[in-house]
């Protein structure tokens, strides 16, 4: 039998397929899946904040829209995975999608939102459950390869 955390990490390992997918569009890799409890994917995506000249362009708020777009309705039953903790903005965001739940895989602890920074999540009128660190060392792995190929 699946559990909810084997579901989690392999939605997560997706997201991380999406996170890689931004990369040579020179976007900061992360990706995002919003799925439901019965493994069903509502959307995918990821950082298009340079691809579509949209600083709000995160990976998951393009997810978030576009299921909610699909379901036509509020994410009440949805969870997102994404490969790094979301920012005071997509927290916020996230909070009025009314997702069940968000889980990350890197924290970011100089923009973070969610268990880092701001705290968006404490003060939230929708407060979903919130799981960090899944697969963390992979999806930290990922983006500080990234930043230091562009040092070079």
């Amino acid at each position: 039998m699946v559990t909810i955390q084997d579901l989690h990490t392999r939605m997560m390992h997706r997201a991380l397929d999406e996170a890689r997918a931004a990369i040579p569009a020179g976007e900061i890799p992360v990706g995002a899946v919003v799925y439901l409890e019965d493994g069903t994917v509502l959307a995918t995506s990821h950082n298009q904040t340079k691809t579509r000249n949209d600083p709000t362009a995160h990976a998951e708020m393009l997810a978030a829209r576009a299921a909610m777009a699909k379901l036509g309705d509020y994410l009440t039953e949805a969870y997102v995975a994404v490969t790094l903790e979301p920012c005071a903005m997509c927290a916020q965001a996230l909070s009025y999608f009314r997702l069940k739940g968000v889980i990350f895989g890197a924290y970011d602890t100089k923009s973070g939102g969610t268990e880092n920074g701001a705290q968006v999540l404490k003060y939230a009128h929708h407060k979903p459950q919130v799981i960090g660190g899944l697969i963390e060392t992979e999806c930290a792995h990922l983006l500080t390869t990234f930043f230091e190929s562009k040092r070079l």
